[in-house]
């Protein structure tokens, strides 16, 4: 699976995420450089470029990444199939060799406070247990939570037979019989992706709509189409067997892929008054951001799978490094006037 992030959610219902709890930091009583709102990818590699700037960088993480359920992360170069938990653990332990503090804990509040007395910017997080931290910057890298149709048994296979990204799992699950379950456009593309992977490969309608030209090409990749509806996911011995359609057929499947609706996690940010994108086709919702993951918000970043829905772990620890080395910089070039503002009112 890609990024961190956060649990799955069925549409009227929400699978709990998997919560994996650490060695907790002290909150600082305080005022920080930064504080990193989300312990993933991108979380965890903007801490480690800011920590390393001698910055004081605190990392406010629930312990809920998106890929979790996953036994391995694939599609990055020297980490390829390690466990996603075990690069967590990795990257906390580093940004703490530099400085950095982890907190484990989740957002309450996130929201502008009074500047500071020569005008600086100020951030007040208060986490669900009521501490409170302030911070100069924010950088939030909470990460999204994907939104899976709601047909009974799906969810129960997430991570690991239910799959959504061909580049994360595409690997294992090649010569396996497939079934993209569609949602929308996008699994069209889905299904040209998988088809690389295997040769038998059905595609479930699932009442979306295919055109002439869509079904000629399935034609001729042997892409099998069923328009019946599909009522369950059947499991045997736990394992994915296939699907039931309303009709009564059962149709044999090892693996199903399904192009889930992706919503950046923004519970507890409000505040932020961050500016919000819905996708074309249905696709989800991100958090706006511009360069170096700049927001309209003066002092906050975004980084990773909140604003960018599609990044897989390395694009998102790529992103984080890019936020964290630009808060650096304007940190510095407010240090600098600072500085110049007290060194003229002394001379002055």
């Amino acid at each position: 699976m890609a990024q961190h992030g956060g649990h799955v959610r069925r549409k009227g219902a929400t699978c709990l995420a998997q919560t994996s709890r650490y060695e907790s930091d002290a909150l600082p009583t305080e005022t920080v450089d930064v504080v990193v709102i989300g312990g993933g990818a991108a979380g965890l590699n903007g801490a480690l470029m800011l920590a390393r700037s001698r910055r004081s960088v605190v990392v406010i993480d629930s312990g809920t990444p998106r890929n979790a359920p996953a036994a391995a992360m694939h599609g990055f170069i020297v980490l390829d199939g390690t466990p996603p938990l075990e690069i967590l653990k990795r990257g906390r332990q580093q940004i703490r060799e530099y400085g950095g503090r982890i907190v484990f804990g989740e957002v309450a509040t996130a929201e502008p406070a009074a500047p500071s007395a020569d005008g600086d910017l100020r951030f007040t997080v208060t986490l669900a247990d009521g501490r409170t931290l302030t911070a100069r910057r924010v950088l939030v890298a909470t990460g999204l939570r994907d939104v899976l149709p709601e047909v009974p048994g799906l969810a129960d296979h997430w991570g690991h037979s239910v799959v959504h990204c061909p580049y994360c799992h595409g690997w294992e699950v090649r010569d396996k019989s497939i079934g993209i379950l569609a949602t929308g456009p996008a699994s069209v593309h889905h299904a040209w992706l998988f088809r690389q992977l295997t040769d038998d490969l059905i595609y479930f309608t699932r009442g979306t709509e295919l055109d002439a030209e869509t079904r000629a090409r399935f034609a001729a990749r042997n892409i099998r189409i069923i328009e019946t509806e599909v009522k369950e996911v059947v499991s045997e011995a736990d394992a994915l067997a296939g699907v039931l359609l309303t009709d009564g057929t059962f149709v044999g499947r090892r693996v199903l892929a399904v192009a889930t609706q992706t919503q950046a996690r923004a519970e507890g940010l409000e505040g932020l008054k961050l500016p919000v994108e819905d996708l074309p086709d249905n696709m989800g919702r991100r958090f706006a951001s511009s360069m170096a993951g700049t927001t309209e918000i003066a002092g906050v970043w975004v980084a990773g799978n909140a604003t960018d829905l599609t990044a897989q772990v390395g694009a998102s620890a790529a992103a984080g490094a890019l936020a964290g080395s630009h808060i650096n910089a304007l940190l510095a070039t407010a240090d600098t006037d600072t500085a110049l503002a007290a060194a003229q009112k002394t001379t002055g």
